[in-house]
């Protein structure tokens, strides 16, 4: 073991630990009525053939001893000084009587008399163990003296390790005593010595819980966590009980050793099944595991037992959401509510809820008010502030998008933009977002000029114009812009990935993959790997060169197999080619339980459930994605699709009139090639039937 000879002392603690060792305190501790006759015992057998007048000054000292404890005045404990003076005059060899004195003058204060006398009571016996520990601990006491400086501390320090040095030679059968010298030595940065106090202690009785558990607590102090494990470890199977269990499952989480904690804190739960202490460590330790369905089952019970207990509820909360159960979480969030005084926390949950079960407007409602709770007038915030004014300002802006509320939508990321530093460059990247899902391609492209006027060192800020450019029918202007910033930045990934993006938009393939293929010589952390072949997975499936996309979207699932958007991406391209149908199903349900809210990953649930036939479902997936996204023409396309296989001409055709007036506000590089003509044609089409039904000729035979 390596103890570190630079720890600072730590004094509290050894003061704490000399206490919880040798049972003293440092206020006397009033006696019971239940002792008081065995103390008078013990004191006359201690005071030995002088006992009668002696005892009589004994008692009134302890009396006015009891009574300076009891109300805390000095007068009392001045007049119990003078009564243990009297009683020592009748006899002045009693040891009991002196160290009487010693121990008042100790516990009010007088520390200068109480370390005299604490001498001369060791100088007198150099063999009385309890006069060296009373010695020990009034050097211990004075070390917490204010404006002790800190060189009188170190004398202090070593005085009662010199102290504890003789108490272990005296008695070296005490397992307090070891451990309470090798606290000592490493506050003295006396490593070696303080492991050789350790390894006496566990030597006087290795097969000891209690011993283990005081070496185990030794080690952590220490910062030696592995050896902390190992004191324990080493006891037999049958010595350990549920306390060395938990204790044990509590080192391994230190140490970042999951799984054998959630197996030690099971072991102890086993052997004590009421202890929710334990359940609610080994609760916690499941959701680190991501034993979601154990740890659920563990905060149940819990709640059972404690149906105060706010943590579970809101840890139940959090499982059930991820797992889809939002009413069930509801539920759990309002006793949380009801139990917590951490109101915004909850707000904010129940409206994240609010927005998966589709319930908008209260998602605002609370969002809303948690944003102007969180406001500060004078613009000064906390980092910590600042940041969840921002998280909320954010999702309040993507509930709003969601309702297609643009403006108010802007208004919040503006309120964000004034919060400064990167929270600055992401408001600006989201209002350029919002305008172009709304179709308002001019006003994105003139706030992404903005934000490189207002943040001219902002690579980002210019690779998004530069995007915004290109869309907006300035090609080379925007490719010129990304390609500048590549030549100053010849390193930043996210350069190329602009670049090849705006390549992709503008249908120049070749372009795209070169670019790509030189973000892949530079690729080297994980997720920038997963960047550039998502990016060929996308490029090739626009490309249509679907056997390509599919291995690159494979290769990515391997390794990163709980990404909603690929698993999203893929699954629409099996469902939109009419391929491995049961396979895209599973692929997008998955995408959609990981996020909620997504309207794009409804689309493509509700699609797929269109290609197997399943027409209501497909329906009930759709009229919830369009409820998100009534802006995209795709979702108005699929819905009259279904429409149309239900016998519903009229609606269907009501979808793609929808459909084509949101491409008609599209630029080109947001349509998929074809797109548009495929559904003018159904829209004739049905056109067509409608008018043959009514007897009446279609718009199409108009003149």
């Amino acid at each position: 073991m390596s103890i570190s000879p630079s720890r600072p002392l730590s004094l509290t603690c050894i003061l704490a630990t000399f206490a919880v060792a040798t049972g003293m305190h440092a206020q006397a501790a009033k006696p019971s009525a239940a002792t008081s006759g065995k103390s008078d015992a013990q004191a006359q057998a201690a005071l030995g053939s002088k006992s009668g007048d002696a005892y009589y000054h004994y008692m009134l000292a302890h009396h006015y001893e009891q009574m300076a404890t009891t109300f805390g005045r000095s007068e009392y404990a001045t007049r119990a000084i003078e009564e243990y003076k009297m009683a020592l005059n009748e006899d002045p060899s009693s040891k009991y009587l002196r160290r009487h004195l010693a121990e008042l003058y100790f516990n009010t204060g007088r520390i200068k008399e109480a370390i005299e006398d604490a001498q001369r009571e060791v100088k007198r016996d150099p063999n009385d163990v309890e006069a060296h520990r009373l010695l020990a601990k009034v050097y211990l006491q004075s070390l917490t003296n204010q404006g002790q400086q800190q060189d009188i501390s170190r004398e202090m320090l070593k005085l009662a390790i010199g102290q504890y040095e003789k108490i272990v030679a005296l008695r070296p059968g005490n397992i307090e005593d070891h451990l309470m010298l090798a606290r000592l030595y490493a506050a003295n940065g006396d490593s070696a010595k303080a492991e050789s106090q350790i390894t006496a202690a566990q030597n006087i009785n290795p097969g000891s819980e209690r011993t283990a558990l005081i070496a185990n607590r030794f080690y952590l102090d220490e910062g030696n966590t592995q050896k902390a494990i190992q004191v324990l470890e080493a006891l037999p199977s049958d010595d350990q009980t549920a306390r060395t269990e938990y204790q044990l499952g509590v080192c391994y989480d230190q140490a970042k050793d999951t799984k054998n904690a959630v197996k030690a804190f099971k072991k102890a739960l086993a052997l004590e099944p009421q202890n929710l202490d334990v359940e609610r460590s080994l609760a916690r330790d499941l959701m680190k595991a991501g034993q979601t369905e154990e740890a659920l089952a563990a905060w149940q019970d819990i709640v059972a037992g404690d149906p105060m207990d706010t943590e579970a509820w809101g840890r139940i909360a959090d499982i059930q959401q991820g797992k889809g159960n939002f009413k069930d979480a509801l539920n759990a969030v309002s006793k949380a509510r009801q139990l917590s005084s951490d109101q915004p926390r909850y707000d904010f949950q129940e409206a994240m809820i609010d927005d998966a079960l589709g319930h908008l407007n209260d998602a605002a409602r609370l969002l809303s008010k948690l944003a102007n709770a969180l406001y500060q007038p004078d613009g000064q915030y906390s980092k910590q502030q600042k940041g969840n004014y921002a998280l909320v300002l954010d999702r309040l802006a993507a509930v709003y998008r969601e309702q297609s509320r643009t403006s108010d939508a802007i208004e919040q990321y503006q309120t964000m933009a004034t919060l400064g530093g990167d929270i600055e460059g992401q408001a600006y990247d989201e209002q350029v977002e919002t305008y172009r899902e709304a179709h308002e391609y001019a006003k994105a492209l003139a706030t992404a000029r903005e934000a490189v006027a207002k943040l001219p060192k902002s690579v980002d800020a210019k690779l998004t114009l530069a995007r915004q450019l290109a869309d907006n029918g300035h090609a080379a202007e925007g490719i010129g812009m990304a390609q500048s910033v590549l030549k100053r930045h010849p390193k930043k990934l996210s350069a190329y990935y602009q670049l090849a993006q705006i390549y992709t938009d503008l249908r120049k393939w070749k372009d795209a993959s070169h670019v790509l293929d030189q973000a892949g010589k530079l690729a080297t952390s994980k997720n920038d790997k997963l960047m550039v072949q998502f990016q060929r997975a996308m490029l090739s499936d626009q490309a249509r060169q679907f056997g390509k996309a599919q291995k690159q979207f494979v290769a990515i699932l391997a390794v990163d197999p709980n990404n909603a958007l690929i698993l999203n991406n893929y699954g629409f391209m099996l469902a939109d080619r009419g391929v491995q149908l049961q396979k895209a199903l599973a692929m997008i349900q998955k995408a959609v339980k990981l996020d909620p809210t997504n309207y794009a990953y409804l689309d493509s649930l509700g699609w797929v459930y269109y290609r197997l036939g399943d027409y209501n479902k497909a329906e009930k997936h759709l009229q919830q994605a369009l409820a998100r996204g009534a802006t995209d023409p795709t979702v108005h396309d699929h819905l009259g699709d279904v429409y149309e296989k239900n016998g519903q001409l009229k609606l269907a055709a009501a979808q793609w009139e929808m459909s084509l007036h949101e491409y008609a506000r599209m630029v080109q590089a947001d349509i998929q090639q074809g797109a548009v003509a495929k559904v003018q044609k159904k829209l004739d089409s049905a056109r067509v039937r409608l008018a043959k039904e009514s007897g009446k000729p279609s718009d199409g035979n108009r003149e």
